[in-house]
């Protein structure tokens, strides 16, 4: 399963003999899958099944999905049973010699059950109409979210590349950067009033670089990257697993900001925290 988007919207439609089904799926960001329904009376028991069909094709976002159902061409044309009235017009001619001051009103006549006749519909047959008109539209729905998917993992392929380099161009100034602070350091220490024992100054030299070492970070930020590579070409949500991933990236650039000496290093920890929250960004739309 690629990577998908938690936005997408998508419609369907399927006429049948009880009228015109449409279908709308909407969806927005959320932590979990919220799933909100609208539904046409003749189908309001069918909502749990709908609920299971969005649930086994989503597992974010917050979803809306309405479905509406439009009348036959002249379904609202008024439809008179004519034997029915038959039978009435019958019974009032041998009821006229017992009630002849009976009179019934054309509103009450209508009224009489079977007079007229309803648009009645097949449960069963616009039950299966509706399952399949919402798997049209899911089908549609997430291919969207894959098509989105496809293009936020590119943009976060380019900044996890960027975090890579920067990582890499920090690693090759740090041996550069550590020999400049022992330089300094020991100019520091042969100027004190007192000389210091050879043997103390190269502890204190080597306490003092031991506080500048970022090399454990720098493979945390390699191995978090070699990571956030392999959860995008999972078969499965990886939306929280890439959020879990972000905060283990920001601590190791906190880490390396905070034992900066340098303003090379210091601009790189800068840069990696804005690539972290550029990434951040995406993530928040990944199912």
């Amino acid at each position: 399963m690629p990577v998908r988007s938690m936005t997408a919207y998508a419609s369907a439609e399927r006429t049948s003999a009880d009228g015109t089904l449409a279908c709308e799926l909407r969806a927005v960001n959320h932590r979990f899958l919220e799933v909100g329904m609208r539904l046409p009376d003749e189908l309001r028991a069918l909502e749990p099944v709908l609920r299971e069909r969005v649930a086994a094709r989503a597992s974010r976002g917050k979803v809306d999905l309405v479905l509406r159902l439009r009348p036959p061409e002249g379904a609202d044309a008024l439809q008179l049973d004519a034997a029915m009235l038959d039978q009435l017009a019958a019974a009032a001619r041998e009821l006229e010699a017992r009630f002849p001051r009976l009179q019934v009103g054309f509103a009450e006549l209508l009224q009489f059950p079977g007079v007229v006749g309803g648009n009645s519909h097949d449960p069963q047959a616009l039950q299966a109409a509706a399952l399949a008109v919402l798997d049209e539209a899911l089908d549609q729905f997430v291919a969207a979210r894959e098509r989105e998917g496809a293009k936020l993992a590119e943009v976060i392929g380019e900044r996890v590349d960027a975090i890579a380099r920067i990582a890499a161009e920090v690693r090759t100034l740090m041996p550069l950067i550590g020999a400049g602070q022992r330089q300094k350091l020991e100019a520091r220490l042969t100027d004190l009033p007192h000389p210091v024992e050879p043997g103390r100054m190269e502890q204190e030299l080597v306490l003092w670089l031991q506080k500048l070492d970022v090399d454990e970070e720098l493979d945390r930020l390699d191995s978090h990257v070699a990571e956030i590579r392999r959860v995008l070409g999972q078969r499965e949500p990886v939306g929280r697993r890439l959020d879990f991933l972000l905060q283990e990236f920001n601590r190791e650039a906190n880490t390396l900001g905070s034992k900066s000496v340098d303003a090379r290093t210091s601009a790189a920890a800068i840069e990696l925290k804005v690539l972290i929250d550029q990434v951040r960004e995406q993530v928040q739309n990944i199912e």
